[in-house]
């Protein structure tokens, strides 16, 4: 009996050796992450923390008080990493690092932590759409913002910068709907104008095609969403072509109306009288050939058609 009790003392004594080891061990770990903190380097010191922690862990009661510092500590730690990516524009490891961080906050209960990383995803693919947008990436733009959007789909600014990369590469239905969305979230004025533009770009394509019924619908499109001048100086053209004068002189009108001041307005002016004569209409004829009378360019054809009239 005498003997086993001896045996079972030695035990326990080296099970106290070790424990006591291992808590000076968690012990340096801790103090190290303390000092890599104070210097800055974030990075060190919460490895430090962690492997503090995992130490610490096993050690029960006697652990406790630096489990529960640990638990503190390593959540902000992990932000802090994040926001050193974001930094240096590493934006897909700063999205996982955020992710890791919300994970372990809740387990650490860090709500604050949490609700902070959470704050900072949307932003993240913002600032690389942005970036890319900025860089004429549009391709590798788009998924950004669409990642942004299913975070918060009512994010006008994330809707308006992908309707402009989607334009960009040509996609115009979906940058099209984008545009919408972003006009219901607070973007409709920067949107109306993307859109009308957009689709004055499209009509100029064809109307250097010479599909001079896409011009129409095209323009008409640009028009819905923001009256733009060029937009009418377009479907006029195209009107023209088509043999559909009323409405080359509705869209002269509108353009004449949205610009006065155009370079080519005497022109544009002399087009209009001339459409109006062949259509009977001897009144605005006759008006938008004396608006022009003393034009140098136009002024004497002006006044040779207002004989004759």
């Amino acid at each position: 009996m005498k003997r086993i009790f001896i045996l079972f003392a030695a035990v326990v004594m080296s099970a106290g050796i070790a424990a006591a080891q291992d808590m000076a061990q968690a012990t340096e770990l801790y103090n190290n992450g303390a000092m890599e903190l104070e210097m800055g380097n974030t990075a060190a010191a919460l490895e430090n923390f962690q492997n503090a922690l995992a130490m610490a862990e096993t050690l029960g009661d006697e652990g406790a008080d630096m489990v529960t510092n640990c638990k503190t500590y390593i959540p902000q730690l992990m932000l802090s990493v994040a926001k050193g990516m974001i930094k240096e524009e590493n934006y897909d490891g700063a999205v996982e690092q955020l992710n890791k961080t919300i994970e372990t906050s809740n387990l650490y209960e860090a709500a604050d932590v949490a609700e902070e990383a959470s704050g900072l995803i949307p932003q993240v693919y913002m600032t690389k759409g942005n970036n890319l947008l900025n860089e004429k990436n549009f391709a590798e733009a788009v998924p950004a913002y669409q990642k942004a959007l299913e975070i918060d789909a009512t994010n006008g600014m994330a809707a308006l910068r992908l309707g402009m990369a989607l334009a960009s590469l040509g996609k115009t239905d979906e940058a099209e709907a984008a545009f919408v969305q972003a006009a219901a979230n607070g973007q409709e004025t920067n949107a109306n104008k993307q859109l009308s533009n957009m689709f004055v770009k499209k009509a100029q394509a064809s109307s250097k095609a010479k599909k001079y019924q896409e011009v129409l619908d095209f323009a008409a499109k640009s028009n819905q969403y923001l009256e733009n001048a060029n937009a009418y100086r377009l479907a006029a053209g195209a009107a023209q072509q088509l043999g559909k004068n009323a409405e080359c002189i509705a869209s002269y009108e509108k353009y004449l109306e949205l610009k006065p001041n155009a370079k080519d307005a005497a022109g544009v002016k002399f087009t209009i009288a001339a459409l109006y004569q062949q259509g009977g209409d001897k009144a605005k004829a006759k008006e938008y050939y004396q608006a022009i009378s003393n034009d140098p360019q136009y002024g004497p054809s002006a006044q040779e058609q207002l004989k004759t009239l």
